[in-house]
């Protein structure tokens, strides 16, 4: 029954993946908050783990929640829940779209979409920055902000210093984008181990 309600779940999530996968943040929020399978604090880690490892994003987030909740065969099931969606628009995109290439009705479907999948991959940006920074919480229920009292100092600190130095990589282009991750990886560690 676990595998059923991880295949539903991850499949509406699935199919409202417009713009990848941070644009399926707000629908894991709401996902977190209905079924408790993890915090929001677990939400901004998974996301921040799937960024970095090779993989889509929402895939990544679908197998961790999936084996979180019910092991390999629910990292399996939310797998495919995940994706099942895409495949399916895609292949019927595919043998419609060959048909009406031209037509000004699908350019302009196509057109709107990309304000809506801009629109969501600013949501989820926004509620990570707000969570690691601050503290606030969204309420998926009302779409309320929850401000807790509180600023993340360390963390905008630490936010800085990276995006100073992202500007000076991309200015010398000496140093390969994976050290600079890297590296961005050893201060994130060495500023969570000395308790900032």
């Amino acid at each position: 029954m676990m595998l059923l309600r991880l295949f539903y779940e991850f499949f509406k999530v699935g199919l409202f993946a417009i713009g990848g996968g941070m644009a399926t943040f707000p629908f894991l929020t709401d996902l977190a908050a209905k079924t408790g399978w993890y915090t929001q604090a677990q939400l901004v880690d998974m996301v921040a783990i799937a960024e970095s490892t090779p993989g889509p994003i929402g895939v990544n987030t679908a197998t961790y929640v999936g084996f979180t909740v019910a092991g390999i065969p629910g990292a399996l099931t939310a797998t495919i829940g995940l994706i099942t969606p895409s495949v399916i628009i895609i292949l019927i995109i595919a043998r419609v779209l060959a048909r009406f290439r031209d037509s000004k009705l699908v350019q302009n479907v196509f057109y709107g979409l990309r304000p809506a999948s801009t629109g969501l991959i600013a949501a989820a940006g926004f509620s990570v920055v707000l969570l690691a920074l601050t503290g606030a919480q969204v309420d998926s229920v009302r779409g309320l902000l929850h401000w807790q009292g509180s600023i993340h100092w360390p963390g905008i600190l630490l936010a800085a210093v990276l995006l100073v130095l992202t500007r000076k990589v991309k200015q010398t282009k000496n140093l390969h984008p994976v050290v600079f991750i890297a590296l961005s990886a050893v201060v994130g560690i060495v500023f969570r181990f000395a308790g900032v």
